[in-house]
């Protein structure tokens, strides 16, 4: 994402972590990379919270904090 880009979470039914979080400004983004499994992870800091993505083996986890 650019320094001036823009993440847009639509509604799902309040069956997503980021349903929580619709329309809040993104506050702070994290990445991790484990090279030795492959494993990658997201964490999107929100005012009222935190939605951690984690991806390995092809799987997707969305969790909130």
């Amino acid at each position: 994402m650019a320094e001036s880009g823009r993440v847009e979470v639509a509604p799902v039914h309040s069956e997503t972590p980021f349903a929580d979080h619709l329309g809040e400004t993104v506050l702070a983004v994290h990445d991790e990379v484990d090279p030795d499994t492959g494993r990658l992870a997201l964490e999107l800091t929100f005012g009222s919270g935190r939605v951690r993505c984690d991806t390995w083996s092809g799987d997707l986890r969305l969790s909130s904090k």
